[in-house]
């Protein structure tokens, strides 16, 4: 299945949000769609997933690997968060 992505922003939306709902995505789970690489190697972040994450221009994001599932680009307070929770759990604590 292909979605082409064209014209006004409010037409993307309502075309975004038509397949959300046909890949059945649920609450909280979310499709910002596709990004191209640049020649420098460099992705712009789609406008939608930098206003629900709080990304700023300047700001430092983590970006980790797995080479069965791909690619995670994440704050740096999260893992941070995470890793804090696993050692509570390592720990006893």
């Amino acid at each position: 299945m292909k979605f082409l992505l064209l014209g006004k922003h409010s037409e993307r939306r309502t075309q975004m949000a038509r397949g959300k709902q046909i890949l059945g995505l649920p609450k909280g789970k979310h499709l910002f769609g596709t990004v191209r690489i640049g020649e420098k190697g460099q992705i712009v972040i789609p406008k939608e997933a930098r206003e629900l994450f709080g990304i700023s221009p300047g700001d430092t994001l983590l970006v980790l690997g797995d080479e069965s599932c791909g690619i995670i680009i994440s704050r740096p307070d999260v893992m941070t968060e995470a890793a804090g929770k696993v050692f509570r759990r390592i720990d006893g604590s």
